[in-house]
């Protein structure tokens, strides 16, 4: 079977000219979760942002054997749910429910739809009815989050990508995010300084460092070959 993602030779640079990724290969297979760890600068952040076409590098990414491609943007996006490191660049809209109903609506769902799917995800996230109705800008970091990845799961994708997940959190938000995220069925690719979740979530690690793939393994081996622990 084909995986699920896959990524070819990718390089980047940053207008400056400065190299941020230097021939980046991965494979990520269906039902499979995968971490990016690796020190601030390593990378990171620039590799997710180029599976959903924000950056745009050389090489080549598949998702689903789709292309990412300027041509297939609408596609690629639905198909990958990015939930960002810091929350507030996701959530703009008046109230929660109008927060989540924003990407359906864009893709042409009618409201009544749209809002029924945004409803159940909420709830799927552990979000009640009055939740839906507040200001975002009046939740807690852990709601937040929260919300943003309701706003993620409510287009249905076939990836979700998490930039730094436990940003913000006190420890019982870190566990509960935890919780919730192994019970949600998608693969995921996790860029993340935290080990302990990282553990949680996948198996296997590869490790960045100034743009390069360093290693890949299973999370364990990865963590004691780098001494990369909590």
């Amino acid at each position: 079977m084909s995986p699920l993602l896959e990524i070819v030779d990718l390089n980047y640079r940053y207008p400056d000219g400065t190299p941020a990724l230097r021939g980046i290969s991965l494979r990520l297979a269906h039902g499979e979760s995968l971490a990016l760890l690796g020190p601030n600068g390593s990378g990171k952040t620039t590799l997710l942002l180029h599976l959903n076409g924000t950056l745009t590098g050389s090489g080549s990414i598949r998702i689903g054997g789709l292309d990412v491609s300027k041509s297939n943007l609408k596609e690629v996006r639905r198909r990958v749910g990015i939930v960002f490191q810091d929350s507030d660049e996701q959530l703009f809209m008046p109230s929660v429910l109008e927060d989540v109903m924003f990407g359906p609506l864009n893709l042409g769902w009618t409201r009544e739809k749209a809002e029924f799917r945004a409803r159940a995800v909420l709830e799927e996230v552990g979000l009640s009815a009055e939740d839906a109705q507040r200001p975002p800008f009046h939740l807690s970091a852990g709601e937040k989050r929260r919300v943003a990845l309701a706003g993620v799961l409510v287009m249905e994708p076939e990836l979700l990508v998490l930039d730094e997940p436990t940003t913000s959190l006190d420890p019982p938000g870190q566990r509960a995010l935890l919780e919730l995220l192994k019970q949600l069925p998608q693969p995921k690719l996790i860029a993340t300084h935290d080990v302990s979740f990282a553990t949680g979530l996948a198996t296997r690690a590869i490790f960045l460092t100034g743009g390069r793939v360093m290693a890949e393994g299973p999370l364990p081996n990865i963590v004691e070959q780098f001494d990369w622990r909590p």
